[in-house]
């Protein structure tokens, strides 16, 4: 439990306290802490019968209340233990809207000596919470079979439970993030220790707009050819076909104000003049480097290099090449990138090389980091992923 952490979600319903959680838990994931969910209300909707109309959220309901107490604490308990496996970090999605509440999280945090960091959700734009109640309330099982306008009713019914009882977040209070009216304002108090002061990181930066993102590969080089590993080669005929046909795509299909970003490397670079648009380059975005294997074949490392081809093929995702660097050394240097990207606002065309793609790919749909080096990110082929509710969705379109 040494390293353990809850982060404890604080606000009224439709504020985005779900979705912060979820971008939240696939972030810390990916950068090497085991995180998950629990969420009240998912443990509500399975273990209590029938269907809660809002009466059941009133304070008033004093035998729903202790209910949704012991609901709370199960979800809390589950919490703990995964804590004791083999988890990190776990995220506990309620609303939390009382002191009293976050007392009590506080108290049992303290009996199982386990850190805990509050991260409130403040918006009192009505405009955010009416579409975050068409968007993603009513598609709830909540209100399955329910005609929209009165499901509508009924939950804004209920956020006026929570209204009447609700206190915010005091600097009395333990370690806290209060983030409010996206991103506007951000209050942070007591933060410390490394994977709060990660999340904190990932915070300041997230935008709450999900905006398409697409991904691919340049299109086919001299080294690919050769299947020569790393270098600085230029595109082939058949690579330039591909950037041609990128273009036509691209500028047939390419959502409002894309971005284009491409590594500093010459087959990334030529694939992106066809396009037309503003280009940007990261180093960060270079392929991972080979080491003393730049330029050679696998086929000339095993020959070589038997042990370290033997290690490579045994953990592909931590092996390093000698003077070289590892998938997850690839990680720490994309997190800077990942960063930049959930900063933006504009949708963004990333072109760019195998391995990196892999790890931006894993981030993006929420892929085990450890499967990373075995993801499909094939030459001459566009990744399109949109925004659906919570996560993205995934098309791929062959061209060239």
């Amino acid at each position: 439990m040494d390293d353990a952490l809850l982060i404890a979600m604080v606000g009224l319903p439709a504020r985005g306290k779900t979705y912060i959680a979820r971008r939240l838990s696939r972030y810390l994931s990916w950068r090497g802490h085991p995180t998950r969910i629990f969420n009240v209300g998912s443990y509500r909707r399975e273990l209590v019968q029938g269907h809660q109309t809002q009466a059941w959220f009133s304070p008033d309901n004093v035998e729903a209340r202790v209910i949704r107490l012991n609901l709370a604490m199960r979800a809390l308990d589950d919490a703990f233990e995964y804590l004791r496996g083999d988890g990190s970090v776990a995220i506990y999605d309620a609303t939390n809207t009382t002191r009293r509440r976050r007392d009590l999280v506080l108290q049992r945090c303290g009996e199982e000596g386990v850190p805990v960091l509050f991260l409130e959700v403040v918006c009192d734009d009505e405009a955010v919470v009416d579409d975050n109640i068409l968007a993603t309330k009513l598609e709830a099982p909540d209100y399955a079979g329910m005609e929209r306008d009165a499901a509508a009713r009924d939950f804004r019914a209920r956020i006026e439970h929570y209204t009447r009882v609700y206190e915010t977040i005091g600097d009395d209070d333990s370690s806290y993030v209060k983030l409010i009216d996206n991103g506007r304002k951000t209050v942070v108090n007591r933060v410390h220790g490394r994977v709060s002061e990660r999340a904190l990181r990932f915070l300041m930066v997230l935008s709450r707009v999900q905006k398409p993102v697409w991904l691919t590969r340049h299109g086919r080089s001299e080294y690919n050819d050769l299947d020569l590993l790393g270098g600085d080669p230029n595109l082939t005929d058949t690579g330039r076909g591909y950037a041609r046909a990128l273009a036509q795509h691209v500028k047939a299909h390419a959502p409002e104000g894309l971005q284009v970003w491409t590594s500093t490397l010459r087959r990334t670079i030529q694939t992106a003049e066809p396009l037309g648009y503003e280009t940007f380059q990261f180093r960060r975005l270079d392929e991972i480097h080979a080491g003393i294997c730049e330029g050679k074949s696998y086929a000339q490392v095993e020959a070589e290099m038997p042990e370290e081809y033997a290690a490579r093929k045994r953990d592909k995702f931590r092996y390093r090449y000698p003077r070289g660097e590892s998938y997850e050394e690839l990680i720490e240097r994309m997190d800077d990138v990942v960063l930049e990207l959930e900063r933006e606002h504009r949708p963004t065309l990333i072109i760019g090389h195998q391995a990196v793609l892999r790890v931006l790919y894993a981030y993006l749909m929420g892929t085990e980091r450890e499967a990373c080096p075995h993801l499909d990110i094939p030459l001459h082929t566009l990744l399109e992923l949109s925004a659906d509710l919570y996560e993205l969705r995934e098309s791929r379109v062959a061209l060239g």
